[in-house]
């Protein structure tokens, strides 16, 4: 398989570092950077009563969730490029079916 060069680097990294993980373990650590950007974000925005404005803080936490993101998919197997791909086409078939991009269920 070939991996989009993100894909490739966070291998790469994992590998040279020895940060190998199952996959449920790295799933565990994707929730939980999604869960300090979700508090970051909270933060930013002085908890809903201000605009949103992006913290250096908030732009480190995305970045730890997108690793933790890359890596579950090098772990299962999945070619993110393919994968987006894949989802663009099926967003945009609903959209011009129903003129919504949501699964409808």
């Amino acid at each position: 398989m070939n991996l989009p060069d993100y894909q490739t680097k966070v291998a790469y990294f994992v590998s040279a570092y020895n940060l190998n993980a199952p996959p449920a373990a790295r799933l565990l650590d994707l929730l939980s950077e999604l869960g300090e950007v979700a508090k970051e974000t909270l933060k930013a925005s002085d908890y809903g009563k201000a605009q949103f404005q992006p913290t250096q803080q908030w732009v480190d936490e995305l970045g730890d969730a997108f690793f933790s993101l890359l890596d579950l998919a090098n772990q299962t197997g999945v070619n993110l490029e393919t994968t987006l791909e894949a989802t663009l086409s099926k967003y945009a078939a609903r959209m011009e079916a129903r003129g919504d991009a949501g699964s409808g269920r």
